[in-house]
């Protein structure tokens, strides 16, 4: 469908792909040992009092109803205008709907989450339909019917995010208006039945677009004190302030995973093996899925079940506890694997986007543009790719360590951390393979 993932390969590296691996690890196993020797008490996590608050202006601007309202009438001006390519488009390539929801939607909330927070929130059309029917109806939208039950967790949103998944990698005629308007329509209904049984704190854990944008934005550095205060933050303070919860860990590696897959199933190799099966291509890509998906799980829980054991603490906190660690990693393979596809297929996305109806017309004033390379090339792309890979990974065992100590025992914390290096070491080969497969 999109073919801007293929740029930059490992013949495009300015070194050798060989030297590029062993700088990775070499990277996470020197890190391990500068935490492990200079790093001995929890430091992340902090509450945000003491931390620097924006300045009044932008507190005054940001934090009033009327922000809150511009931009919930933005998010449903813009679904409005998306569905009219959709509902009353032509099914053809010069359609830009395939593209806003694959490319400007799914991939393009990553470079705003993790500038701004979590974005979709505030945007959100669902959310914004079910406030207002509430309003109608003289409710309180934070009030269902029935009380959320905690330990629902996130489960609906990795429902949800492996639905998404599915549809962008393995779904027959993924790319057609019937395909995409039959998902979003059923989606849309399980959200706003959801909302309607447990209120509007739904969005928060069962929404997946919402739930994949507050993960990436808690590496933002931009936070809000419980008092509603906008503070400038660490990053890294930010994300080891996510609390586990049910499902937690689950939903960060079907991230992970599914990302894993798409480079998988791009591969040459891959490509010969569904050719040759004789299955259905939707079978071989589910069964494809759901195992890298699973191997990647299987990895998770075996390494933090080995390092609570090597960590002496209960064995069934440690996989939640620690499921933040693997965030940042996941939002590095995204960006690595993601990024021309943003660059170069977001351009004509947006380019079509002013003529929903393929008319001729053009309402956006974007037309006329040409999809620009805007100064990168394949070997810029490729160090990239593993520049993003690997610190996303050190960013990881920076996490990792930190909850460690707070785990584990002063006498076993760097052992308990031995299993999760190896992991990370694992997940660092395993991504980089699979990226650079072709």
């Amino acid at each position: 469908m999109f073919l801007a993932h293929g740029i930059g390969g490992r013949q495009d590296l300015p070194i050798p792909f060989s030297a590029a691996m062993a700088g990775a690890i070499i990277a996470l196993l020197v890190s391990f040992a500068a935490l492990g020797t200079l790093w001995t008490e929890p430091r992340l996590g902090g509450d945000l009092r003491y931390a620097r608050p924006l300045s009044a202006l932008v507190q005054g601007v940001v934090s009033g109803p009327a922000w809150r309202w511009f931009w919930r009438v933005a998010g449903l001006l813009a679904a409005a205008y998306f569905l009219v390519g959709l509902l009353f488009g032509p099914d053809r390539a010069a359609n830009p709907t395939a593209g806003v929801v694959y490319v400007l939607f799914w991939v393009g909330l990553i470079p705003l989450s993790l500038l701004f927070g979590p974005v979709w929130r505030a945007l959100n059309p669902l959310r914004t339909l079910h406030r207002l029917a509430c309003r109608a109806l003289g409710r309180d939208p934070r009030a269902g019917l029935r009380p959320l039950p905690e330990r629902l967790g996130y489960w609906p949103a990795v429902a949800g995010l492996f639905a998404f998944v599915w549809l962008e990698l393995v779904a027959p005629e993924r790319a057609t208006l019937p395909v995409i308007g039959a998902w979003l329509a059923v989606y849309a209904v399980a959200m706003l039945a959801g909302a309607v049984v447990f209120g509007s704190g739904w969005f928060d854990k069962g929404d997946a677009f919402e739930v994949y944008s507050a993960l990436i934005g808690r590496l933002a550095p931009v936070g809000r004190r419980p008092d509603g205060t906008l503070t400038w933050r660490n990053s890294l303070d930010g994300m080891a302030g996510l609390e586990p919860a049910p499902g937690l860990a689950t939903l960060v590696v079907v991230l992970l995973g599914s990302t894993m897959y798409d480079s998988l199933s791009n591969a040459p190799f891959w490509v010969r093996f569904v050719q040759e099966s004789g299955a259905p291509p939707v079978v071989t890509g589910t069964a494809g899925l759901v195992v890298v998906i699973g191997l990647v799980l299987a990895a998770y829980l075996g390494a933090t079940a080995l390092a609570s054991r090597w960590g002496g603490v209960e064995r069934g906190t440690t996989a939640g506890e620690l499921a933040h660690s693997i965030v940042p990693i996941a939002v590095g393979y995204l960006i690595a694997h993601y990024f021309t596809l943003l660059l170069l297929e977001g351009q004509r996305t947006i380019s079509l986007l002013s003529d929903p109806l393929v008319t001729g017309a053009d309402w956006l004033g974007t037309a006329g543009w040409k999809v620009s390379a805007a100064g990168t090339s394949p070997a810029g792309i490729a160090m990239l790719q593993v520049t993003v890979i690997v610190v996303g990974h050190v960013i990881g065992t920076v996490l990792a360590h930190d909850r460690a100590l707070a785990l584990f025992p002063r006498r076993t914390a760097v052992m308990g951390q031995i299993p999760l290096l190896v992991l990370m070491v694992a997940y660092t080969v395993a991504g980089l393979l699979l990226l650079f497969a072709a």
